[in-house]
Order: structure tokens, then sequence, then C-alpha cells
């Protein structure tokens, strides 16, 4: 069987377009999708607590969203700029990899100043059509430059969410267990989770553990290709840790649940699996592209948004839950009016 693009389409109405998300965090809408039977309950995310217990694993996804949009001017000219960054290159150089906007205007050699000339950035390579290798000219320390981004960048919602960045945006885009900072995009099915909840989890038996993964623009990057055996992925930046490998293999040893929280968690733990489909420590860079037909070697369950239709996210879902029941589930989300993308209702696969 070999997946079209063609077949990842699906119609979603403007207005379910989440702009804001539920308030709690954790009373958004959860589709509960059951593989075994085809069964689909509408509940509330809170609800997660029924279908988890003793011996479960829970793996959450630790990254950090870092302010990266910077607004900014070009030297002589003063016209207004946006560079988008991307990924630290090198530490010691300064150097970054970003993308630009208007990407015309903006060659080698121009310089560029953010904030109130206190940072300034030298373009010194085309990498693609927007995108730039851009040096910092910083005397200070790293925490210092950090720092400055932190200040100057805005946090980078999606442009799906039509509308200005807010303050509320800092705290609202980001999970409360994020600690690794280099993520350019949330991991979203984290940011239903309140402390209240995963202490809940504890108490009822189930183990919270984390892995790292840098969310780049890879994963949201258009799919061009109508055979998705041509596409490919764009690396992304990865952690497993050996008390996550510990706790996920000691759930698969006794027959329990690994619950992946989102399609990056899914994407790292299938990264990093032994000759004995058993979980390993890694830290190292993945381009994994998941889409059907796919044997999942370590979660069981996944905890997830509806996606974008023809995003890799979407076709990593119809990988863990069947094309079929997918379509489905989206079709009868669209009908329930559920909120769809990054601010967007959860789905519970099992």
């Amino acid at each position: 069987m070999k997946m079209k693009l063609s077949e990842f389409s699906i119609e979603i109405p403007d207005e379910l377009i989440a702009k804001y998300p539920a308030e709690p965090r954790d009373s958004c809408r959860l589709m509960v999708c059951h593989r075994d039977t085809g069964k689909i309950e509408h509940k509330v995310f809170t609800d997660i607590l029924e279908y988890f217990g003793e011996g479960d694993t829970i793996v959450l996804n630790n990254t950090r969203v870092f302010p990266a949009r910077l607004l900014g001017k070009k030297e002589k000219t003063g016209a207004s700029i946006e560079v988008f960054l991307l990924r630290e290159l090198n530490k010691k150089a300064r150097l970054w990899d970003v993308l630009v906007d208007p990407a015309r205007k903006i060659r080698v050699g121009n310089k560029l100043f953010f904030g109130d000339s206190d940072l300034v950035a030298e373009v010194v390579d085309n990498t693609t059509s927007r995108g730039r290798t851009i040096r910092f000219l910083f005397e200070g320390e790293d925490d210092e430059l950090h720092s400055l981004v932190e200040q100057l960048g805005k946090t980078p919602i999606p442009p799906y969410i039509k509308r200005d960045v807010e303050d509320s945006d800092r705290e609202n885009y980001q999970t409360i267990f994020a600690r690794e900072t280099g993520a350019v995009a949330a991991p979203t099915a984290g940011l239903h989770f309140t402390r209240e909840l995963i202490k809940r989890l504890e108490l009822n038996g189930v183990e919270p553990s984390y892995i790292t993964l840098h969310t780049g623009l890879g994963s949201f990057q258009p799919v061009e290709v109508e055979d998705l055996s041509k596409h490919r992925m764009d690396s992304e930046y990865f952690v497993i840790p050996d008390e996550t490998c510990d706790l996920v293999n000691k759930s698969k040893e006794n027959r329990r649940n690994v619950i992946a929280v989102g399609t990056t968690v899914v994407r790292a733990l299938e990264s990093s699996v032994s000759a004995s489909k058993t979980l390993k420590p890694a830290a190292g860079w993945t381009d994994k592209f998941i889409y059907p037909p796919y044997e999942f070697s370590i979660p069981n369950a996944m905890i997830t948004n509806f996606h974008q239709p023809k995003s890799t996210l979407l076709m990593m879902v119809a990988g863990f839950m069947g094309y079929d029941f997918t379509m489905q589930a989206y079709e009868e989300a669209v009908k329930e009016k559920y909120r769809f993308f990054s601010y967007g209702d959860a789905m519970l696969i099992l």
C-alpha cells in the first residue's frame, strides 16, 4: 500500500481553528479512539485518568520554546524585517540558522538591527530561498546573548492562529514541564497538562517520564511530493535519558501502557529502538518520518492534538491509528465542532 499526499486532504472550517487555549488547560475536550473496537467517545481532558493506572508510564517532551521571532530593521534603509531563529549552529561563532522575511531584501553582507540596536546581526550565507545563516555581533557572554533574545523575541505561535502575538502566549504556548530550551514550536499535546493532573496520574500509579525533542519547523514543512516515500524530514535534536528507558521498558515488560504525549515523543521513542524492541538511551538527531503502514515498537497509546491536513503529524497519527479510522475520527471532530491545531482539543488513541 503506497500512501499519497492527496489522501490526507481534509476540509477544516476556519471557525474550528482555536485562537486561544482552553482555560484551565485540562478542561479542553478529548476524543477517545479505541483501535480494537473502532469506538469513539467524547470526553474532557481530565478523563484520561480513567484509562491509565498502576505500572503505566506516560512520556512527556520537556523541550522549552524560546521566543524565536525577532523583529528588526535593515541597516541604511531602515526597512522592517523579521528573522525567525531556527537553531544555533555554532555557540562560539554566534552563528544561527534562520528564516527571513521579506527574503528578497535580505542579502549576504546586510546588517540587521533589533530592539534599540542592542542586538546586531550580519547575514553571512544564503541557505534556501528564505533561509539564511546570520552571525550575532555580540561581545558579551553566551547567557547575556540568550537573555537578550528572550527579552526581544516574540513567541512563535503558528501563522494559522490568525492574530497578533499577545503577552499571554509566552505562558500559554509553553508546557508546564518545559525545561530544556531549544524548540521553535511547542509540543502541543503537552499543553493540556496541569500540575494537578500530573499529580493525580501519579497517585493512580502512572509514572511520568521525560524525553527532549527540540521541535523545529521541519515537522510543519509542507510535504510537496505526492509519493510520501520521497519526502525528506528536517532533522531534530533529541535526548532520551537512562531513567526514561528504565521506566518505559519496565512497563513494556509488565505488559502495561506506554503513553506517548504528542507526535514529538513518538518520533523520539521510535528513533531509538534496540534489536530486542526495547527503548535505548540516545542523544542525537532524527529525521524519522512515520506514515502508514508502520509498525510501532514502543508506545501503545498516544495523546495528540488535531493536526493540519497533509501534515507529517497527521500522517504519523494515521500510522498509529490506521488510515481509515483516522479519517473517520477527523470527520467526526469536524461534525462535533472540536477545536483544531496548536491551541485546540485533544485526542487519546488507545
